[in-house]
């Protein structure tokens, strides 16, 4: 009898410790919904993108273990690891680790790795461009302020020093990684904003 209310005792223990350390801001549980594979990659895909402009360090992701999936495996638990190497090279995640037998520990990548990320999957081609508006005239005044700020921080960071030679195609550049990140999502300019006021902090 003593051996199973041990087992819930360190349970609650450890839960309890993980709402400590990540709360329920940082925590994605997918196990409680039961999500298809495809949802459960694209739920988490948006949620950790969002998690990054956030400026979380850490974040804690509950897949289950699969106990329940046919042959014991969880479909979903693949697909989300499948999908973090993905991000990793697409400059969203910097690395994730098993925390427990259904759920990982996600450290997120600085805005800025975004595009110095490699422009190629490997094996995979280049990847498809990100939704971008016509031009960047389509943007609000103060987003364009912003963004031409990151653009000429980033030049100064490379040792550029004419920058408004190279100023445009910077532009943009981050801008296509950042509404990559952004997506079509109500409030689009006001993240995209935020997005980029993220980066440039990250430069100070």
């Amino acid at each position: 009898m003593g051996r199973p209310d041990r087992r819930v005792e360190l349970k609650g223990l450890r839960q309890a410790f993980d709402e400590v350390r990540f709360g329920a801001q940082r925590t994605l549980n997918l196990r409680e919904s039961l999500p298809t594979a495809h949802a459960a990659v694209t739920r988490t895909e948006a949620w950790l993108r969002q998690q990054q402009v956030d400026r979380a360090d850490e974040v804690l992701i509950i897949t289950g273990r699969g106990n329940q999936s046919e042959g014991g495996i969880s479909v979903v638990r693949q697909s989300v690891i499948a999908l973090l190497h993905t991000l990793k090279r697409r400059g969203v995640v910097a690395g994730h680790e098993e925390h427990t037998q259904g759920s990982f520990v996600v450290m997120l990548a600085p805005v800025s790795a975004l595009w110095e990320s490699p422009a190629r999957n490997r094996g995979r081609g280049v990847a498809p461009p990100p939704p971008t508006p016509p031009s960047l005239d389509d943007l609000d005044q103060d987003t364009k302020i912003l963004l031409r700020n990151l653009a000429e921080r980033a030049l100064e960071g490379l040792g550029i020093k004419d920058t408004a030679t190279f100023l445009q195609g910077e532009m943009l550049k981050h801008f296509g990684a950042i509404a990559a990140t952004i997506g079509d999502a109500p409030n689009r300019e006001a993240r995209l904003r935020d997005a980029i006021r993220t980066a440039l902090d990250q430069y100070e």
